[in-house]
């Protein structure tokens, strides 16, 4: 048995479970976007941070890496184990063909899973939809929680996809955007005598039960 898993969000230079091989590639018709809230990572329930599902789009692809686990059942069980409460947030996992970088024409890999979020806020209670950038740049910069800044996990996925040679012009947009709130927020919280997380109002959401502190 072994089982393949891209990582396109934080998986990508924070895996944090035994894997035999990372190969970076691509998937198609998929496109990253900061629509998914988290309470437990880089947030709270008061202040969710934003952090990036997938969108199907067709003709887009996908960069990120992809690890294969293998090495029998306990050793997939225990990945998968970390996978699932780590990934606590997305509800849903696909599998999809996954093409590795130099080698088009034919997928490197059919059925690797992926974990994504329903993009329904009526089904799914962490799914928060599209938002203006200055919107989500303005949430981004002010939320935090056991991990760290939500701001530190957007800046940490530019700095990765931009190491393995394949930036994300929606990212880098959207970080840059965060930079600029930054600059911003500083000096109004200077002026105001605030701090920079009293700068968003509160999004509420519900919490779900058994939630861990791991980076999503």
């Amino acid at each position: 048995m072994v089982f393949w898993v891209f990582g396109y969000g934080s998986l990508v230079w924070n895996f944090g479970f035994e894997y035999d091989e990372k190969v970076i590639g691509y998937i198609k018709d998929y496109r990253r976007v900061f629509d998914l809230a988290c309470i437990d990572h880089r947030g709270t329930p008061e202040h969710p941070a934003r952090t990036c599902t997938l969108e199907y789009s067709e003709g887009s692809i996908c960069w990120g890496a992809a690890y294969c686990v293998k090495g029998g059942p306990e050793v997939e069980a225990a990945a998968m184990q970390y996978l699932e409460r780590r990934e606590c947030e997305y509800d849903h996992k696909i599998t999809v063909d996954f093409y590795k970088e130099g080698e088009e024409t034919e997928p490197l890999v059919t059925g690797v899973i992926v974990f994504m979020a329903t993009p329904d806020i009526v089904s799914n209670k962490y799914y928060l939809g599209p938002a203006p950038m200055n919107e989500m740049a303005w949430q981004i910069a002010t939320a935090f929680g056991p991990c760290g800044n939500n701001r530190d996990y957007i800046f940490s996925l530019e700095k990765a996809m931009r190491e393995i040679n394949h930036e994300d012009d929606y990212v880098v947009e959207l970080a840059n955007e965060v930079r600029k709130v930054l600059d911003v927020a500083k000096g109004i919280a200077q002026e105001n005598m605030l701090t920079v997380k009293d700068l968003i109002p509160s999004l509420q959401l519900r919490p779900r039960q058994e939630a861990v502190a791991m980076d999503s």
